[in-house]
């Protein structure tokens, strides 16, 4: 079984995170991580290969530094990498995200499944999956709480407000995971050091077929027209129990329209 895994170097969630005057994420402005869901995924896709043989190849889309978070999935045991690099990727939005990133899957030979975390934590769309997998032309599954193979078939579970849904679909495929899906291996020192070793592809919007028109600023659909910082925490209103502390409480969840 040959598996891709979709991986995004993320600002590090417990750093501070600015937005530049443009209204885009200063990326520049914190450490880079790979995502917490991507390494769900990359874990999910190792106990795939373990289950039934394969490889497993990672695919991200960023700048030079993006490598960082290659070699963290590469040293959990990803085999081999795509890395999609050109200027003209900046400012894309999950349109142009999944164009490229389908453009990138199809550099690998022999693809039985694509996996992916639901969203990434610096841009929450979790448009992105099913819109690759419209892009490829294949089913997409998403949030998958738990997910199976059996021959060409694969089926995941999702967990939603109102029930559990078992989703169904001929490989191949693209499904998304949840953060309860699994507890992802932390790299080895062997690990780490065989990444080293392992082969990243670095590609650009020319060799994936991309044309450059369609990605980045210019060819989004999308746009940001303002943005504000966070307000600074406010002090809570604090409720003195008199005997009416109930009323009070109540009241105030009323006007903060909780209830």
């Amino acid at each position: 079984m040959n598996i891709v895994v979709l991986c995004k170097q993320v600002p590090d969630t417990y750093s501070e995170r600015r937005l530049r005057e443009d209204g885009a994420l200063d990326r520049d402005a914190s450490d880079a991580v790979l995502d917490e869901i991507n390494e769900r995924a990359v874990e999910e896709a190792l106990q795939l290969k373990e289950a039934h043989g394969g490889a497993v190849t990672v695919v991200s889309m960023g700048p030079d530094r993006a490598t960082e978070a290659i070699r963290k999935a590469l040293s959990m045991g990803a085999d081999t990498a795509v890395h999609l690099s050109d200027e003209a990727l900046a400012g894309s939005d999950a349109v142009g995200t999944a164009r490229a990133l389908a453009g990138a899957i199809g550099t690998v030979a022999d693809v039985d499944l694509v996996l992916a975390g639901n969203e990434a934590s610096d841009g929450r769309s979790a448009a992105v999956p099913a819109m690759v997998a419209e892009v490829l032309g294949l089913p997409a599954l998403t949030h998958a709480r738990q997910l199976t193979v059996e021959g060409s078939t694969v089926t995941v579970r999702r967990e939603t407000d109102d029930g559990v849904v078992t989703l169904t679909a001929e490989l191949p495929a693209v499904v998304s995971v949840g953060e309860k899906i699994n507890e992802p291996r932390y790299p080895s020192f062997k690990g780490i050091m065989a990444a080293k070793k392992k082969k990243v592809a670095t590609l650009s919007l020319a060799d994936v077929g991309v044309d450059a028109a369609q990605v980045g600023a210019a060819g989004a659909l999308s746009s940001v027209v303002g943005a504000t910082p966070k307000p600074p925490k406010a002090a809570g209103e604090k409720v003195v129990d008199d005997g009416a502390g109930g009323s009070k409480v109540a009241a105030y969840l009323v006007a903060q329209k909780l209830i």
